[in-house]
């Protein structure tokens, strides 16, 4: 199973009570929430997998308010847990007795600035208010996930969030030049540099970018924008299997270079899945296919035509194999009904019963090899059980998800995780990847970690969170094994 929700955290009712006081005097007490039916949304994990407790829910407006809070904290001893959106699927953002702050009355857009291609934003903000914002100011925000729209930016930098587009834009530390962020002690470290040059000693906003809130909080971010692509094409295509797959991203790498945008790859029974569940979704192509490939290339340049590329890197991968079928978005509304198919599989197996979720990456040579062989060792291990592996095909983040056999017990079935991480993370780390591309370590992780992280890492990791967090004061029990 997960790693195992740690006891609560058992904090004085006196100190308890005169922090509380001390909280609602500066952010006033409509902020501070103690009502056990309010607390209840903040307290479960995405997937139900961890169900928390807190003394209170905080919800501070500023980063003075946020400064105020923690410093508060920290003088009762009191440990603290941010949260954003709660759309994390490790449990970093579940408190077990600690008090828990909420990011999302800080949702200002601070700044946008086109030329220098930045924008500064609070951690509260969602993502898609992000990506509209730069939008309306004729820019791209390119990150990309199926939350955008409740999810929040300080999550996606406290998990290093990657998403669709990571092939070409790179993942959260890549979009990001600077931070501002609030330590274990109620200090506050600003770090709003918009500068693509700044060689003064170490990167410190990378020690926060993935970092899960167990080294302080982040409450504002310069972002790096795009200008806007004035081209898009989407093609949805059948593949006989990922070895096909993988020769066929390399020729529209080839042909496209940083054009190409997005590459995803996703199953048969990963397609059939979101047919059948998800109301709206159309069969993209007239027959079955094994496996799905769904392209996006990209451009700002006028004189790039796209369709053109495309179609004739198409007719070339149709010629040698590599593809059986193939459609072209005719406008944004099939672009967008492409991705939907997509996007909506993490939802769609809910329906399907239990489903045993890995969150891994490889080389992206060696995506065919790890697909057939963690597949092999997984139906071996437990006959009839319905491999779903689908993902980043183009930078090697592959969801390789399990969902158990028709008529299995469910309870009976996820009881056998342990077995299959052992099955699937010891094939990834034999092929130099890792047991986390991108929804971060958390509680679900931990213990993972300390099985397959270098020992040496493990020791600078845990020297790091001493120097800057000695109490343990922020969010406890995650990331770092116990």
């Amino acid at each position: 199973m997960p790693s195992a929700a740690p006891e609560p955290i058992q904090i004085d009712a006196e100190v308890l009570s005169a922090l509380l006081a001390r909280i609602a005097e500066r952010i006033g007490p409509a902020h501070v929430v103690t009502d056990g039916a309010d607390l209840a949304p903040h307290l479960v994990e995405g997937r139900g997998l961890y169900r928390g407790t807190t003394p209170a829910l905080v919800l501070p407006a500023t980063q003075q308010d946020v400064a105020f809070i923690v410093s508060a904290c920290a003088d009762a001893g009191v440990p603290v847990v941010p949260q954003g959106g709660n759309t994390g699927l490790v449990g970093g953002q579940v408190p077990f007795g600690a008090l828990l702050i909420s990011l999302r009355r800080l949702n200002r857009i601070r700044d946008i600035d086109p030329v220098d291609l930045t924008m500064v934003a609070e951690a509260g903000c969602t993502l898609q208010q992000v990506q509209q914002a730069a939008a309306d100011a004729g820019c791209l925000f390119p990150l990309s996930i199926g939350s955008e729209g409740s999810c929040q930016i300080g999550g996606n930098l406290s998990t290093n969030a990657g998403g669709t587009a990571v092939l070409r834009y790179g993942n959260m530390r890549e979009l990001t030049f600077g931070l501002e962020v609030v330590l274990p002690d109620g200090r506050v470290w600003n770090g709003l540099s918009r500068l693509r040059k700044d060689n003064t000693g170490y990167a410190l906003k990378d020690l926060f970018i993935g970092a899960e809130g167990t080294l302080g909080i982040i409450t504002a971010a310069v972002l790096r924008l795009y200008p806007a692509p004035t081209e898009r094409v989407t093609a949805m295509l059948g593949v006989p299997d990922p070895a096909a797959a993988l020769a066929l991203f390399r020729r529209l790498r080839a042909a496209a270079g940083d054009c190409l945008t997005g590459f995803e790859i996703m199953p048969r029974f990963g397609m059939e899945t979101v047919l059948k569940h998800m109301q709206g979704t159309v069969r993209p192509l007239a027959g079955d296919h094994a496996w799905y490939v769904l392209a996006e290339l990209t451009s700002t340049r006028p004189d790039d035509d796209l369709s053109e590329l495309a179609l004739a890197a198409l007719a070339a991968a149709f010629e040698a194999g590599e593809v059986e079928d193939a459609v072209l978005a005719a406008s944004e509304a099939q672009c967008d009904a492409m991705w939907r198919l997509r996007e909506s599989l993490s939802d769609a197996q809910k329906f399907e019963g239990g489903s045993i979720k890995h969150d891994v990456s490889v080389p992206v040579s060696r995506v065919p090899d790890f697909i057939a062989e963690a597949a092999r060792r997984c139906e071996a291990h437990l006959p009839g059980v319905r491999v779903c592996a689908f993902g980043h095909m183009g930078d090697g983040n592959i969801h390789f998800n399990l969902s158990q056999p028709v008529g299995m017990d469910k309870a009976a079935y996820l009881a056998g995780w342990e077995g299959f991480n052992r099955i699937v993370h010891d094939l990834v780390v034999s092929l130099g990847g890792s047991i986390s591309a991108e929804h971060g370590i958390g509680l679900l992780k931990r213990e993972e970690l300390a099985l397959y992280k270098d020992p040496v890492a493990l020791a600078l990791m845990a020297a790091i969170k001493a120097a800057v967090d000695p109490r343990g004061l922020a969010n406890p029990g995650k990331v770092l094994p116990g």
